[in-house]
């Protein structure tokens, strides 16, 4: 089965960012696991059976990543790109 190639934007990273900057300020080492496992799951969306969602806007997808946090998709037939993280109580869209 064909793989996808993960590709990871520039907003995801500085979204993951601010994630780990906030929940370092009470708990540095549950933002670290939460930055690894937010990282291990997206790369884990190469496998086309990997769990997603339909996404709330047409053409996206969703992967929760976590209880609290959720990765906004787009997907082409080659390539899974990870958008945006959010926080699932962010009113979106």
């Amino acid at each position: 089965m064909e793989r996808f190639r993960v590709v990871k934007t520039d907003q995801f990273q500085l979204d993951l960012e601010s994630i780990v900057l906030y929940v370092a300020q009470d708990n540095p080492g549950a933002a670290l696991a939460l930055e690894s496992l937010i990282h291990s799951q997206t790369d884990q969306l190469a496998d086309p059976n990997f769990p997603r969602r339909r996404g709330r806007v047409a053409g996206t997808m969703e992967l929760v990543v976590h209880p609290n946090y959720i990765v906004l998709l787009q997907q082409t037939k080659t390539t899974v790109t990870a958008l945006a993280v959010m926080h699932v109580a962010r009113q979106y869209p």
